[in-house]
């Protein structure tokens, strides 16, 4: 068994080659082998996201507070909001974040395949970014 105090573990700006705006990244758990789970706590700032990426295995966020926006490849932009769970399948080109006003937190839980948890692409671009969510009306 292994007890990691609240606010033990660091925080870190996420980085500018997968993340656009300003991002909090902060490791809750990683795999031990044989386990190949992490999860994370990520807090997007207004405006903020994620590249184009897909993981492995799929992937699960758990949203905690603020309203956000998801996308899958090909399909439009959706509202996400705190208590919804989105999960991603094996290989799911997507991408999320905040919305355009409000900050958005999400626990992101996923697996490692020979060590490597995500598949990075091109950035999210304002105009994919900025197109009007479809559903997911988020309470007020």
């Amino acid at each position: 068994m292994k007890i990691q105090g609240s606010g033990s573990q660091q925080t870190d700006l996420g980085p500018a080659e997968w993340f656009t705006g300003t991002v909090h990244v902060t490791m809750l758990f990683s795999a031990e082998e044989p386990a190949r789970v992490s999860g994370g706590r990520v807090t997007f700032e207004p405006g903020a996201r994620t590249a184009w990426h897909s993981h492995p295995f799929g992937q699960t966020l758990v949203v905690t507070d603020g309203e956000g926006r998801v996308q899958r490849w090909e399909d439009p932009v959706e509202r996400i909001g705190a208590g919804d769970v989105v999960s991603f399948p094996a290989g799911e080109k997507h991408w999320h974040g905040a919305s355009p006003t409000q900050s958005m937190t999400h626990l992101a839980i996923q697996e490692h395949d020979r060590g490597q948890s995500a598949e990075w692409m091109e950035h999210v671009s304002d105009e994919q970014y900025g197109t009007e969510p479809v559903s997911g009306e988020v309470a007020e």
